[in-house]
């Protein structure tokens, strides 16, 4: 890889079906996507991400954001929920899913997951943080 951020809908998913390759490749314990800003109107402090190792993505959302991942997950029936855990000591749930599909179709989902599900718009800039 010799890029690691994109800010246009064809763009991200090739970096993030490139990066999923790459980490398949490497063998590398997990690979770490993020935008890199909050979402427009946001009333969270942090910046969400989301995580792919093997054939698990994985991702932190508020009440909402569940909601909108389940919505989004109708679409991607080869996709499973493996379990959903919210800690008292946390404001959210931790969502697994597992995900066995080609790079491309990973890629499509996150990018989809941080539009639908975050609240982004199509022009968000996302990066590859960790492969």
């Amino acid at each position: 890889m010799t890029r690691f951020d994109a800010d246009t809908p064809t763009d991200r998913r090739t970096l993030f079906a490139e990066a999923i390759t790459a980490h398949r490749n490497r063998g590398s314990e997990f690979l770490t996507i993020e935008p890199d800003s909050l979402p427009p109107e946001s009333t969270e402090e942090l910046i969400p991400w989301i995580q792919f190792s093997d054939t698990t993505v994985s991702m932190d959302c508020t009440d909402g954001e569940l909601d909108r991942l389940k919505g989004l997950l109708d679409e991607y029936p080869e996709f499973r929920t493996e379990s959903l855990e919210s800690p008292e000591e946390a404001e959210g749930t931790h969502a697994r899913i597992t995900a066995r599909s080609d790079a491309n179709r990973l890629a499509m989902f996150v990018d989809e997951a941080f539009q639908d599900v975050y609240g982004y718009e199509s022009s968000y800039t996302a990066w590859v943080v960790a492969i």
